[in-house]
C-alpha cells in the first residue's frame, strides 16, 4: 500500500545552498526563516493557539536529496565521513522517504506565516507538518546517543577587516544578524571531514543574498575573506 503526502508550506530561509548549513538545528541561533503556509492552512485557523508555544517540530522533505534507490548505510560527517553505519542510526539527509525533522524556535505567528530561528533548512524546503514542542514529553532526561554524545567542537572564526566591514553593512541593509550567522555557521566547520585544506584553497557559500568566502589559514581556524553581492 502506498500513501501520498502534500506540503503544507515552504520555508524561505537564509540558506540558499546546502553547503554551510548546520548539520543540526540550534547550532546557529541567528539562522532565520519564514514558513509560508499553503491553502487551506494560510487563513489563520490552523495556527490559532500556536502563539503560546516557543518551539515547534517541523517535518519536511530533503527535496534536493531525494533518491530512487534507498540507502541502507551512510557515512555521517560526525564519524569523519569515512565510516559507514546503518541509515537509521543517523540523521543523514539520505532518508528512505526523504523525510527530515527539526526542532526550531518559533519567534512570531502570523496568519499564513511562522517566523522561525535556529533553523537548518534550505530555502524552498517543503514542510509536511508542524507540531508543537512539548517539553515534558519531548525532553528525555536520561537519553543518550553514543555516536553524537555532545555538540561538535567549534573552530575559531577570524575576519579580514574589509570582510567584517562589508558584513556589517549588509546586515544593516538586510535587517538580519548576518555577522552572527556567518560566525555560527562557519564555527561548525562546514567542509567535508575528509578534506585537509591548504591556506590557498577558498571555500564559499551564499547566505541570504550575499556570497561569503573563507579559507583555513591554519588547522582549526577559519578566516572570512569576502562578503559580497553576487
Amino acid at each position: 500500500m502506498s500513501y501520498q503526502v502534500s506540503p503544507i508550506g515552504y520555508v524561505r530561509s537564509c540558506f540558499k545552498e546546502k553547503f554551510a548549513i548546520p548539520r543540526q538545528p540550534h547550532l546557529a541561533p541567528a539562522a532565520q526563516g519564514v514558513l509560508e503556509l499553503c491553502a487551506p492552512f494560510d487563513g489563520g485557523d490552523a495556527v490559532q493557539g500556536l502563539e503560546q508555544v516557543s518551539h515547534v517540530w517541523l517535518l519536511f522533505l530533503f527535496h534536493q536529496a531525494l533518491e530512487d534507490k534507498p540507502r541502507l548505510k551512510v557515512r555521517p560527517p560526525r564519524l569523519g565521513g569515512n565510516r559507514s553505519i546503518g541509515v537509521f542510526a543517523t540523521r543523514a539527509t539520505h532518508r528512505p522517504n526523504g523525510i527530515g525533522q527539526s526542532v526550531v524556535r518559533l519567534d512570531r505567528v502570523e496568519s499564513g506565516r511562522l517566523w522561525l530561528s535556529g533553523i537548518d533548512l534550505l530555502d524552498g524546503t517543503p514542510v509536511l507538518d508542524v507540531k508543537p514542542y512539548v517539553p515534558y514529553a519531548d525532553s528525555v532526561a536520561d537519553a543518550h546517543n553514543h555516536i553524537a554524545a555532545a555538540a561538535p567542537v567549534r573552530i575559531d572564526v577570524l575576519w579580514q577587516d574589509s570582510a567584517l566591514e562589508s558584513a556589517r553593512a549588509h546586515a544593516l541593509r538586510l535587517g538580519e544578524p548576518l555577522v552572527e550567522l556567518i560566525e555560527q555557521c562557519l564555527a561548525q566547520d562546514p567542509r567535508p571531514a575528509y578534506q585537509q585544506p591548504t591556506p590557498e584553497r577558498r571555500y564559499g557559500a551564499r547566505l541570504w543574498d550575499v556570497d561569503v568566502q573563507w579559507h583555513y589559514p591554519q588547522p582549526g581556524c577559519i578566516r572570512v575573506l569576502d562578503v559580497t553581492l553576487p
